[in-house]
């Protein structure tokens, strides 16, 4: 789904991704291609040659240990920018206070997204087919960096 949604800014995905010799796994890497919209706006101004996507397949509380998991594969060369995707999020207010420090300690830029999110984006995209826009996701990572 996050493939056909965010093509062609997003593409090349690869699954179980291995870096660091084998001993670390991502669950998505896109390359960051866009030519305009959202993630053009992100490449300008952050480092995302590469997006990293991890996937949280339960509904209880995401606690820094998955945050610190996805911050924990972003690099100036392979950017620090990802989404942490989630079936649900039992408070997502402190998940994004979570995702704040990691940000304000530079250890790169994570967009929570739950399953709500995800059908907002996916409406939006319905809506507006051509559309790179992603206003969710722009509205997600300025609570970031304000």
């Amino acid at each position: 789904m996050l493939s056909s949604i965010f093509y062609p800014s997003l593409c090349y995905p690869v699954k179980q991704d291995k870096i660091h010799g084998g001993r670390k796994r991502i669950d998505i890497t896109y390359t960051n291609e866009p030519r305009h919209g959202f993630y053009n706006w992100l490449s300008l101004h952050y480092p995302s040659s590469f997006v990293f996507v991890e996937c949280k397949n339960y509904g209880e509380e995401v606690g820094n240990p998955e945050v610190d998991q996805l911050s924990g594969r972003f690099s100036p060369g392979r950017g620090k920018v990802g989404l942490l995707v989630c079936r649900s999020i039992e408070n997502k207010e402190r998940l994004i206070d979570r995702c704040k420090d990691t940000a304000n300690d530079d250890r790169g830029y994570i967009i929570p997204l739950d399953d709500d999110d995800l059908q907002e984006i996916v409406n939006h995209k319905l809506k507006h087919p051509e559309s790179q826009e992603f206003p969710l996701l722009k509205r997600l990572f300025s609570q970031l960096v304000k």
